[in-house]
């Protein structure tokens, strides 16, 4: 093999990635379409492949399919247009990786989420020089997080290890990790973020100017044309994407009062959620796929004792599924989705909701949107299907003039391709808030004791 020399035109902002790789860990670059994310992931990879023999590096997405069709074409006109022999590197199709003469390998990853391994220990064995990520937001979480680990373990003394990321702007962990730290100036400071736009690449910006302009899609233009990380996905929706974000890093109240919500498998079907709370931090979460109405009940009592809960503060799902048999035997509440909205004590009326579920999931919204929760559990996938869940809380007839409502169940997995399962768990945790025994200082009267809970008035600062 012989030397090879590689002459390379950056545009101005594909300088700055080279810049950044020579100082920072982890690199973000994109912002929107056509800023030549994937040309210059794979033309630094090349480079370095004839820098360092033995060099060994990867390129992943979230499916191997699309990487085959979109970034391996990129990586042969990267090839061509550097004048690289043909001898000099080949595919190995049953095995997908991309192999040079020299020793140097580029491995192409399918980072797609898979059940049977939700940790994605697959990866946990390689190891590599460095490592690049294409169109990260269609990427999980958990891929980016176990890489960053498999980099700097080949060559370490002579090739500094770095994660190349690219990708369009994306309500995922591409915009907490990234875009939201960088505009708050807040970016650690082994990180890069380099926006680039179609415009900022003078080979292509006429063609993708031309493409891009003809999107009519609103969102769809926002992101992919105007480089827009602040686009929003749906009017209809209860709760904005930073509020969300702010989940996990939220400063709240202490509280010492302890929860268990549990939202338990419908027939088999779905998963059990138990999440266990101190005030309004979500502090434990623990999923089983489950199948059997005596597991569900032992979980409750042994997180009841080690969690020392008590059981009236403990409240489990009782639609469709095993949670009725959880209430009658352990005397612990039930959660009934379309039993009324609580009564307003000014009024003796229900409050303007359609139902419990609708008056739970606008507190909800409240409360997430001012920041009055927080979820401190360290479950990465959990908080990634946590996310998805309350992204799909939709009012239902918004302009309607009637009771307020949200969307069904069954539209939110028809999106989600499942259950809402930890998204039920929040908006559940708000029946222990709707359902507080009013005080004299609450009221400014006498305290009031019910006999059922399910009609204590909530507190007058919830009334619509």
């Amino acid at each position: 093999m012989q030397k090879q020399k590689i002459t390379i035109r950056p545009t101005i902002k594909q300088d700055e990635v080279y810049e950044a790789l020579k100082v920072k860990d982890e690199v973000f670059y994109g912002g929107g379409a056509g800023g030549g994310k994937s040309w210059i992931i794979c033309e630094s990879r090349l480079i370095n492949c004839y820098l360092f023999p033995g060099y060994r590096s990867f390129i992943g997405r979230e499916e191997l399919k699309r990487l085959m069709q979109s970034t391996y074409i990129t990586w042969t006109k990267v090839c061509h247009y550097h004048k690289i022999p043909l001898n000099d590197w080949n595919l190995n199709g049953q095995y997908n990786y991309i192999q040079f003469k020299n020793g140097s390998r580029i491995d192409l990853l399918d980072l797609k989420y898979q059940p049977s391994d939700p940790l994605y220990e697959r990866l946990g064995s390689l190891e590599y020089s460095d490592g690049a990520i294409d169109e990260a937001g269609e990427v999980d979480y958990l891929a980016y997080d176990v890489l960053k680990s498999r980099i700097g373990r080949q060559l370490q003394d002579r090739i500094r290890p770095t994660l190349l990321i690219g990708g369009n702007p994306k309500k995922n962990w591409t915009y907490r990790e990234f875009y939201k730290p960088w505009r708050d100036g807040k970016l650690p400071d082994n990180k890069s973020f380099i926006q680039a736009l179609y415009q900022d690449n003078p080979y292509t910006a006429e063609d993708y100017g031309r493409q891009l302009s003809k999107i009519t899609d609103k969102v769809m233009r926002e992101r992919l044309m105007l480089g827009n990380w602040e686009y929003e996905n749906d009017e209809t929706a209860m709760m904005n994407y930073e509020s969300i974000s702010d989940l996990f890093t939220n400063t709240i109240k202490e509280d010492k009062e302890k929860y268990l919500i549990v939202d338990a498998s419908r027939f088999g079907a779905d998963n059990t959620v138990y999440s266990v709370w101190k005030g309004l931090d979500w502090y434990k979460v623990v999923i089983r796929n489950q199948t059997s109405t005596e597991e569900i009940k032992q979980d409750i009592k042994d997180l009841a004792v080690k969690e020392m809960i008590p059981y009236s503060h403990i409240l489990i799902d009782e639609d469709g599924g095993y949670g009725g048999s959880a209430v009658d035997s352990l005397k612990i509440k039930g959660f009934i989705a379309n039993r009324v909205a609580s009564i307003d004590i000014n009024t003796g009326r229900p409050f303007n909701y359609k139902n419990n579920k609708a008056q739970c999931a606008y507190l909800m919204a409240d409360k997430v949107n001012n920041r009055e929760v927080r979820i401190s559990f360290n479950d990465e996938r959990a908080k990634e299907l946590l996310i998805a869940d309350l992204e799909q809380y939709k009012v239902k007839n918004p302009d309607a003039d009637n009771k307020k409502q949200i969307i069904s169940k069954d539209e939110m997995k028809e999106h989600l391709g499942r259950s809402p399962d930890l998204g039920d768990c929040l908006l559940m945790r708000m029946w222990f808030e709707i359902h507080k025994q009013p005080t004299y200082k609450d009221f400014n009267q006498p305290a009031y004791e019910y006999a059922n809970p399910d009609y204590i008035f909530k507190q007058p600062e919830f009334n619509t």
